[in-house]
């Protein structure tokens, strides 16, 4: 499989494997599925409720610990110096790990960026023990980014954002390669299928003319299309799914490669606006709840 390499050295494999909204109960088998047929790299978050069922997948593919990219997300709640470190402590408990290979903040908390700022010199902390092999982001949008890189020492080595062929920031994308950040794509076969949109309701990026003749020229599924198309402009990918067959297939992008024409008019698909939630937001006390240590 492809990689990336990260600013520190870190290797990343080209497609990782999510587990947003995947309960517990399906969360374990889908990891051992997915690690079984070639992934090496599973992206979950305190905020999914599912690292303890992470862990549990990791231990029972029988693949090497060493060979798998482990990466979760601190959320809201633990924001602060001492919160994140907490934090750490309870996401390597439930996962079962002594170190992680990639620990992210989840979201900008426009009325706590200060509490930001202290995480995230956490991580910086964590990093440079070696309990972390690398840090970043996740929902920056440039200011914000900018904010975060002037108050602190390490520059994300990622950012995780929403990112598919009718949401695919340009101009995040530069800025990211300005810096030496690489951009880490959620939902990167289609946001809008889990989201309304600016349309007013849901549409699935699957269903899109464009995606579908490319995908019949080779012989392949628009995810698949979509995929390489990440692949092939130099992002990672994260797609998500619990179906055994569609878990091995988001994985066989190797065989094809798309022309800069077609690469071209998938790009054309860009609305301008996301699809997920927005990704600058203030939290409530009420978001704020401590998660369940279960």
């Amino acid at each position: 499989m492809d990689t990336f390499t990260l600013s520190n050295g870190v290797t990343l494999p080209a497609i990782g494997f999510g587990v947003f909204q995947s309960s517990p109960a399906e969360t374990a088998e889908a990891v051992e599925t997915a690690l079984r047929v070639g992934y090496r790299h599973v992206d979950t978050a305190a905020a999914y409720g599912n690292e303890r069922e992470v862990g549990e997948g990791l231990r029972a593919s029988g693949v090497d610990r060493a060979d798998v990219v482990v990466e979760t997300k601190i959320w809201a709640t633990d924001y602060g110096y001492d919160e994140t470190l907490h934090a750490f402590d309870k996401a390597t408990g439930k996962l079962g790990l002594e170190q992680l290979d990639v620990l992210i903040l989840h979201q900008v908390a426009a009325n706590l960026f200060d509490r930001t700022i202290a995480s995230y010199e956490a991580l910086e902390r964590l990093l440079a023990d070696g309990r972390v092999r690398a840090i970043g982001v996740s929902n920056f949008p440039i200011h914000r980014l900018e904010q975060l890189m002037d108050a602190t020492e390490v520059v994300p080595h990622l950012n995780q954002v929403e990112l598919h062929p009718y949401h695919s920031q340009p101009a995040l994308q530069a800025f990211h390669r300005e810096h030496g950040i690489l951009t880490q794509a959620w939902s990167p076969i289609g946001g809008i299928t889990f989201y309304p949109g600016p349309w007013g309701d849901r549409r699935s990026v699957m269903d899109d003319e464009t995606l579908q003749a490319i995908a019949a020229e080779h012989s392949v599924t628009p995810a698949q299309v979509m995929l390489r198309w990440h692949v092939q402009q130099g992002r990672q990918a994260i797609p998500k799914s619990t179906n055994p067959e569609r878990i091995a297939q988001n994985l066989d992008v190797d065989g094809f490669a798309l022309t800069d024409a077609q690469l071209a008019s998938i790009d054309a698909l860009d609305t301008g606006s996301p699809s997920g939630p927005e990704p600058e937001r203030e939290f409530t006390p009420e978001m704020l709840r401590p998660i369940p240590e279960a």
